[in-house]
């Protein structure tokens, strides 16, 4: 048939395209998180297909079809003719076959997967294989599209054909009746006239040149010149399609790529092309030909008028002879305003002193008119004081002044009342009737173009409508680019975007800025239709006995339950075998935790007398065993005659006596001398290998120390359970003001204190009160007696809590998550000071981790973590700055450079760029991707060396061909060590820093 020849000429063509550029590579493939979890489906939303090297095409063309119902219940219940069973018997069945089982299976899992996406690797391999020529060189993916409802339609030709053998009667191919239609060409040909009955698919439309879907199909129903089609002359060539039947599945080819010829390759057409939610058939159908064509003429003969009438209205919105053309209204306006202003004698250029010295005096002004040369007076010549110059001078480039009476506008020099009153009558009405021409000229055009549009909205017009069903939209250039789709969800009312593994809610608004075309590189390239009178196509299956609608694995053949069954296990295994790492992990670092702390804190004789388990679960204020506080009274009476003379001395008072009071020490026993800043120096007495010198010297520590200091009359009076008390109170409040406090960022409390950062994220009370007790409870504080009776009633204190009264597992998790945030701070604050030094390949992998880091704290709360829009701006704008970097050096030409900008970009930047995309409605990151993708794409249309050509087109899809799926990374960068006081000073330094340079578009 006819339509096939052509569509074989254009995919020949296509073909031939392809071959003259150079050749394409498949994109990276992405990898899977090792999580099975982030591969999990949510309820029941719809399955994405991975992409698989350069398959997105695939992807959007299949998704379109599955949510086409029909066509999901025609795949999933197709069954191969039975004398397959033996071996296959040509080509096409060892082709086509194996591929409707890999199709079968593939649908059956987007049905009733627990998967967030599936593997469609087996099915698009088979129909990969039939494309690859001699030298392995893919073709066209609009021959892959072609080729994929070629096969669909041979596999169900083949059962058609055993069903007719065994019934005697010719039966329909359910892909033939879903996809094709017929419409009748009638023209003439060499004068001679024709009528031809002619099958169609999908149907081509031409973009260029039309800015909407009517004006491409209008364009496409009528080839050569028909104005003899209707007369006895018949010595023009032409002809006219009407359609006599449609397809319930309307599908239209838009033709986006041209070849141009000059540069040997295809260019892709970026046109804006509007299209319609809901589009009216009836103008094409033959059966309204007669009154089409009457409605053609009209319109055919009211744009000729449109023509004409803008022609007219042009003439005076642009009037004029020369390059610059104005309003014919305004122009008489300015006439009018000239005319009416006062009239002056003055030459414009007689009050000008072109003898004036460069310095800046006036002279005197010149007038012709006595009375005028009186009143302008002339200046004084002499030199005068640059202030007062300045304050006299008007042109600082003719250092003269205008006179008072001079007028700002030029004016006419002599014009009497009598002539001012004629050309002031004659200018008011003649910009009245300009005006009025002008008002009618718009009203006649508007009306034009509204009789125009309501052509065809009578109701006969309006028997055949097509609901939009899907778009399959491509962004990129002829040569690279990446697909995806918006598919209408007929059932929840609302479009869906298909990219790749992610399946999003989206808008027609959305659709609509991706889909035109004529903004960024986005723009349709197929467009799906279905009958809104053939609601079988989006129907639901229900079951015949209960009449429920079918659901999930209800709606598969045994057979592919059975498969889907299979699969499921396995990821449900998948999932606990996970599950039983990630806790067998967490158990051994916890038993690791235990261990090290174990070995740290030998028994002591107060805590051993400590019974496990008391009743009162107020364990905070419960005494202390009777046995212990007798020791630690009796430790108390020897402290006092000691401590009395360095009463209300200050800390520094008991650290410097404790220097001077040195003695020799029995041999476990081991003499420090710590310099603590803001506290002093002061000597530490402490079991060997008991002493953490970083501990000490920590924020923590150093209130801890101020604490314990003040509670000194009240340990000499009451003994170290008050002053306990008194001192845990002191520091408590001391904490709980510092979390109130509003500082700048670079002040962040968080990173000195961990009980700051609970307090900020509202931790539970018992994990405060824990806390601040494993801390007085530090074996460090061994300065004097009282400390150490202290800190010996914080672990008596430690021991009376119940299991039940602290959840051990969540204390724990809330202090993992201030190590994460710890660690969330060194990425983020090295990631920043590599930025700043313009170390930007060693900057990202620090600045991509923090932000990922960091927005799994801020899931959990809004201070669990860092400023995310921060995070984000540097790591978008690290990746604007290798961009740059690596287009800088790609351009250089160099084959070292070029490759080393390559691998930059191959190695850093794409594997990032589903990060930013990811979350679509951070516009600035979007922006940025699309920035990073325009920076390259500039290049196709230049001139450069072959080799240059072939990397760049060998690199492009993959910086095209970017879904949201989150590579995985290389592990993440060793950090180095810091103490708490080194770690805050280090990142304030940091960020006093970006307060002083702001970073553009902060």
């Amino acid at each position: 048939m006819r339509s096939k020849q052509l569509a074989g000429e254009v995919l020949e063509a296509s073909i031939a395209e392809n071959k003259a550029s150079l050749k394409r590579t498949h994109t990276e493939v992405w990898t899977d998180s090792p999580n099975p979890h982030d591969r999990k489906r949510i309820d029941n939303c719809p399955v994405g297909l991975k992409n698989v090297g350069n398959t997105c095409w695939f992807s959007a063309v299949i998704q379109s079809l599955f949510n086409l119902l029909e066509f999901q219940r025609l795949v999933l219940h197709y069954s191969p003719p039975t004398y397959t069973t033996d071996l296959p018997r040509n080509q096409k069945e060892r082709r086509n076959l194996p591929f409707m089982r890999e199709l079968r299976r593939l649908f059956s899992l987007m049905v009733g997967s627990k998967r967030k996406y599936v593997d469609p690797s087996k099915a698009v391999e088979i129909l990969k294989e039939a494309f690859k020529s001699n030298d392995s060189q893919q073709q066209d993916v609009s021959e892959f599209t072609h080729k994929l409802l070629d096969w669909l339609e041979d596999a169900f030709q083949m059962k058609a054909d055993e069903e007719r053998t065994r019934d005697g009667e010719k039966p329909k191919n359910p892909m033939v009746e879903l996809f094709y239609g017929r419409f009748l060409a009638v023209g003439v040909h060499e004068g001679k006239k024709f009528e031809n009955i002619e099958t169609f698919g999908q149907y081509p439309l031409q973009v260029n040149g039309f800015k909407d879907l009517h004006e491409c199909l209008e364009a496409a129903m009528v080839e050569g010149e028909i104005e003899s089609l209707h007369s006895e002359n018949c010595a023009k060539s032409g002809q006219e399609h009407w359609f006599t039947e449609l397809p319930p599945v309307l599908t239209f080819e838009l033709s986006r790529f041209e070849f141009n010829q000059a540069l040997g390759r295809p260019e892709k057409i970026h046109n804006k092309l509007e299209f319609p939610q809901m589009l009216y058939m009836d103008r094409y159908m033959d059966k309204n030909r007669e009154i089409t064509r009457l409605k053609r003429e009209e319109i055919r003969r009211l744009k000729e008028h449109l023509t004409l009438l803008q022609q007219r209205l042009e003439r005076y919105l642009s009037y004029g002879s020369g390059p610059k053309r104005f309003p014919l209204a305004d122009v008489l306006q300015y006439a009018l305003e000239f005319a009416s202003s006062k009239p002056v004698c003055a030459s414009p250029i007689e009050d000008i002193d072109t003898t004036a010295p460069p310095g800046g005096t006036t002279s005197s002004l010149t007038t012709s008119n006595a009375t005028e040369q009186g009143s302008a007076s002339s200046t004084d010549s002499s030199a005068t004081p640059p202030l007062q110059q300045r304050s006299v001078v008007h042109k600082p480039f003719t250092q003269s002044r205008i006179p008072p009476d001079l007028p700002m506008h030029p004016a006419p020099r002599h014009i009497t009342e009598d002539e001012l009153r004629v050309l002031e009558g004659c200018l008011h009405r003649w910009r009245t009737e300009v005006e009025k021409d002008t008002r009618d000229l718009q009203e006649s055009i508007a009306r034009i173009y509204r009789t125009i549009e309501v052509m065809y909205t009578d109701k006969s017009m309006s028997q055949v409508p097509y609901r939009l069903h899907a778009v399959l939209v491509h962004e990129g250039q002829a040569n690279a680019g990446h697909y995806w789709a918006y598919i209408f969800n007929h059932h929840q009312r609302r479009w869906m975007k298909y990219n790749d593994i992610s399946v999003t809610k989206s808008s027609w608004e959305e659709l609509v800025r991706d889909s035109f075309g004529g903004y960024r590189n986005a723009s349709a390239y197929c467009l799906m239709y279905i009958n809104s009178n053939k609601p079988f196509l989006i129907e639901e299956e229900y079951d015949k006995e209960t009449g429920q609608m079918l659901t999930g694995l209800d709606k598969l053949p045994s057979d592919l339950k059975d498969y889907v069954k299979e699969d499921n296990q396995q990821f449900e295994k998948e999932i606990a075998e996970w599950d039983f790492q990630q806790a067998r992990k967490a158990q051994q670092k916890q038993l690791a935790t235990v261990a090290s702390l174990g070995a740290v804190e030998e028994a002591s004789p107060l805590t051993a007398a400590v019974p496990a388990l008391l009743h009162d679960p107020e364990y905070m204020e419960q005494p202390s065993p009777t046995d212990d506080l007798q020791d630690l009274n009796k430790c108390t009476e020897d402290a006092i005659s000691k401590a009395s003379e360095h009463e209300a001395k200050g800390p520094e008072a008991i650290f410097d006596s404790t220097t001077r009071e040195v003695i020799p020490m029995p041999s476990p026993q081991c003499v420090i001398k710590v310099a603590s800043p803001h506290v002093g120096t002061f000597v530490v007495e402490s079991e060997e290998r008991l002493y953490d010198n970083e501990v000490m010297l920590s924020p923590t520590m150093h209130g801890i120390v101020m604490a314990i200091d003040k509670t000194k009359n009240i340990y000499d009076r009451y003994g170290p359970e008050a002053a306990f008390f008194k001192a845990i109170r002191i520091e408590y409040t001391r904490l709980m003001r510092l979390a109130q406090e509003d500082t700048a960022p670079e002040n962040d409390y968080r990173l000195k204190h961990a009980i700051v950062y609970f307090i900020h994220n509202q931790a539970p009370k018992k994990i405060l009160e824990r806390t601040l007790l494993e801390q007085f409870a530090s074996r460090n504080l061994c300065f004097d007696e009282r400390y150490k009776d202290i800190t010996t009633v914080a672990r008596i204190k430690l021991e009376l809590i119940k299991p039940s009264e602290v959840n051990m597992e969540e204390y724990e998790i809330w202090h993992q998550d201030y190590r994460s945030f710890r660690e969330t701070t060194i990425y983020f604050m090295i990631g920043l000071e590599l930025f700043q030094k313009k170390s930007y390949v060693e900057a990202l992998m620090y600045l991509i981790f923090a932000y990922q880091y960091n927005k799994e704290l801020l899931s959990k709360g809004q201070y669990r973590g860092h400023d995310e829009n921060l995070l984000s701006h540097y790591r978008r704008e690290c990746l604007l700055k290798l961009n740059e970097h690596a287009a800088g050096l790609f351009e250089s030409g160099d084959d070292q450079e070029v490759n080393n900008g390559l691998s930059i970009m191959n190695e850093l930047v794409v594997p990032c760029l589903p990060l930013l995309l990811i979350d679509e409605l951070e516009e600035k990151d979007v922006v940025a991707v699309e920035d990073m993708r325009n920076r390259w794409c500039s290049y196709l249309g230049q001139e450069m060396e072959a080799n240059l050509q072939e990397k760049l087109t060998d690199f492009l899809p993959k910086l095209l061909d970017c879904s949201t799926e989150i590579k995985t990374f290389r592990d993440p960068p060793k950090l180095p060590s810091y103490s708490t006081n080194e770690l805050y000073e280090r990142f304030k330094k940091v960020m006093l820093s970006l307060s002083r340079t702001p970073a553009d578009g902060r």
